[in-house]
């Protein structure tokens, strides 16, 4: 059904050239919480019934993100999206894959011969679901949310970061667009193979690094708001203050999980309630 729902969304999107817009349910609702994991990156994401993660964070992280799956209700998980092989991404899903079942799961090609790496291909195999390498351009569906795949497009001769997967995710006329660790020349072959870019809420790529978040793609994507995932005084001097500059430039709002701690959003399908814990 999902697969059917998926061909009928990618049929919409096309002919509306770019990010579904369609109405959502009354009794709808969606909800990002962009988890505060220091130096890291971890989402989850509800809408109606279903939910994905988005990274988990560091190793030490794992049992801070089973108490948000706790304290949120989330036994299953539709989707686990793991963007890239870096422990700093991966650390944490296999706390999380030890906690909650899960559906679907999904990371690129680009593997890593590390210990949380492979940590986590065994978890995927303890709970028998085999990991998912999307292709760019696919689609599938997230409860009332559109979900699309925009990178890797090509994982060839690339640095582990630029493997990462980037992903929107439309509901009604909001979208989510995350891009893990992806840097420039990533984002460049998303701006050559994808026709629309814009979102309300852009994931920076790289907690704020000088190698991602390029003119070009900012100006493609003219978020409302950028969240950046980071830790305080973090030894990389992320968020770099040119990619602060050029943000504000852009005229988005920024939110910093080092400042704001976790960063809670929720979509009506028009408008964008954003709450902090701090």
């Amino acid at each position: 059904m999902k697969e059917f729902l998926g061909v009928i969304m990618s049929l919409i999107m096309s002919l509306s050239g770019g990010g579904y817009t369609g109405d959502v349910p009354e009794d709808s609702q969606f909800e990002v919480r962009f988890i505060d994991v220091g130096q890291a990156d971890c989402a989850l994401i509800k809408c109606d019934d279903e939910t994905m993660l988005i990274d988990g964070g560091n190793r030490e992280d794992s049992s801070l993100v089973v108490s948000v799956l706790k304290n949120n209700n989330v036994e299953y998980l539709d989707y686990v999206v793991c963007t890239h092989a870096h422990e700093d991404h991966v650390g944490g899903l296999s706390g999380a894959l030890s906690f909650a079942d899960a559906g679907h799961i999904l990371a690129p090609e680009t593997e890593a011969d590390t210990k949380v790496y492979q940590n986590f291909v065994e978890k995927a195999k303890e709970r028998g679901v085999k990991i998912e390498h999307p292709d760019d351009g696919d689609n599938f569906m997230l409860g009332s949310a559109q979900v699309e795949i925009l990178g890797p497009v090509n994982e060839k001769g690339k640095d582990i970061n630029s493997t990462s997967i980037v992903l929107r995710i439309d509901y009604g006329e909001t979208s989510f667009l995350f891009t893990g660790d992806a840097e420039s020349d990533e984002e460049g072959d998303i701006i050559e193979n994808s026709g629309n870019l814009k979102a309300t809420v852009l994931k920076v790529g790289h907690h704020g690094s000088d190698t991602s978040t390029s003119y070009q793609f900012l100006r493609e994507v003219m978020p409302m708001y950028s969240v950046i995932s980071v830790g305080k005084d973090n030894s990389y001097g992320h968020p770099d203050e040119s990619i602060i500059s050029r943000l504000e430039d852009s005229g988005t709002k920024i939110l910093r999980t080092d400042e704001c701690g976790d960063i809670i959003m929720t979509s009506d399908g028009k408008n964008i309630d954003v709450n902090t814990s701090k």
